[in-house]
């Protein structure tokens, strides 16, 4: 399970690393610092310490048994709920960075909701075609296409603040339940591990055991034909069946808790090789 949770860390932490790399590419260098640098601050202030509260425990704290649950501590922590008289802290100094954490990575959810429509709304309120000169992008380049129009006659691009407030405050709420659905979602692994644990033992004890046990005369002939039985069950089920499931859930998890972090849609759309429509040109 522990596994699992640091494994879904590290893939959402490269997919959000992917999405700084986008706004290099396009040049939003106004995006860095008000969409990556919160989004990375909360990520890591929660469940990149989730992780570290994980293999600390792994690493030094070597008896388990009296080890705090790291499930505890972190709910612990999210409710500012400590009492140090039972021994629930891993290191000394725990409460206060905790506590440090908790409330940097609350504060970057106004960041993420407010900074980035107040500083077009300024910008728009200006009469600023650019938010950042030196960024060598327009207004456009900052905002999704969804929430900028153009209604005047001199085709000036006008910024309805309604909509930039709305598409900010979904990316914010998506954001940031999204970075705790994802997480849980990455259990799923888990899952599959306990499942063919399962059915391991059962295709063991219930089929090949119970060959190997017989001692009558015709005992090597009964091994022969369970032994059968054994390894096309062993093939179909935990081979072919949990390969499938295991490449779905693996395929649902890239496209669902990674690739959101970064991918957005809004290209140009796939136009597929045709060789009538080249002929027709």
């Amino acid at each position: 399970m522990k596994m699992s949770v640091i494994l879904g860390v590290v893939h959402m932490f490269f997919g959000v690393t992917l999405s700084l790399m986008n706004y290099i590419y396009f040049r939003n260098t106004w995006n860095v610092l008000l969409k990556f640098l919160p989004e990375m601050v909360f990520m890591l202030g929660l469940f990149g310490y989730l992780v570290f509260l994980i293999l600390f425990k792994w690493c030094v704290v070597l008896k388990s048994d009296t080890a705090p649950s790291i499930l505890l501590l972190f709910i612990n922590m999210m409710l500012f709920a400590y009492d140090t008289s039972d021994g629930t802290l891993l290191y000394s100094g725990q409460k206060k960075v905790q506590i440090f954490l908790v409330i940097t990575a609350f504060l970057m959810v106004p960041w993420l909701l407010l900074a980035k429509p107040l500083l077009l709304y300024r910008g728009h309120k200006n009469g600023k075609q650019q938010v950042c000169s030196n960024s060598g992008q327009n207004i456009q380049g900052v905002v999704e296409d969804n929430a900028i129009h153009s209604s005047n006659s001199n085709n000036m691009e006008k910024v309805s603040m309604g909509d930039i407030f709305v598409y900010q405050a979904i990316h914010t709420i998506e954001y940031c339940l999204g970075c705790i659905s994802n997480t849980a979602s990455y259990l799923r692994l888990w899952a599959l591990s306990l499942a063919h644990a399962e059915l391991s033992e059962v295709l063991w004890k219930m089929v090949l055991h119970v060959a190997l046990t017989v001692a009558s005369g015709l005992g090597s002939v009964l091994v022969a034909l369970i032994f059968a039985a054994f390894a096309i069950l062993t093939v179909t089920i935990l081979l072919v069946m949990e390969g499938l499931s295991a490449f779905l859930h693996a395929l649902r998890l890239h496209w669902v808790e990674f690739q959101n972090k970064f991918y957005k849609g809004s290209g140009y759309k796939f136009t597929p090789l045709s060789f009538s429509s080249l002929m027709n040109k």
